[in-house]
């Protein structure tokens, strides 16, 4: 009886401390993508005020972006839609840049040409996006 005591709680140990390794290796992960995302906004706020545009227009670029991509600049789908503003296909990111698959401050770049030339503003694509599901 105290061998199978011993047993039970060896395989409980080890259990808790796997299940506890991969919840540490998740929250890690967790905070790695939060703080990428919080850097892509700051990269992207300067940018949005360079052209012209104020505060509205970045709560609707964050909130457009927010919905695509979560802000993520690795954000794939099924579709090719890839990076931050979802471009499809991805490549077409490439005309700002030969890294366009790994640099937030690229992509960002060509997410806001593309909304300037087909919405005129990050609100006006946002008020797309709401009614269409997609910009």
């Amino acid at each position: 009886m105290p061998m199978l005591r011993r047993t039970s709680v060896l395989i409980l140990s080890a259990t808790l401390v796997a299940t506890g390794g991969a919840t540490a290796a998740q929250a890690q992960s967790s905070q790695a993508l939060k703080s990428a995302v919080a850097k892509n906004k700051a990269i992207a706020k300067p940018m949005v005020s360079k052209r012209g545009w104020n505060r509205a227009q970045f709560r609707c670029l964050e909130r457009l972006w927010s919905r695509e991509s979560g802000w993520n600049h690795r954000a794939g789908n099924g579709s090719g839609a890839y990076g931050i503003p979802q471009a499809l296909p991805g490549h077409k990111m490439s005309t700002k840049g030969r890294d366009w698959r790994t640099n937030p401050r690229t992509q960002i770049a060509w997410g806001l040409g593309y909304i300037k030339q087909r919405y005129g503003s990050p609100c006006r694509a946002w008020a797309h996006f709401r009614s269409h599901h997609w910009y």
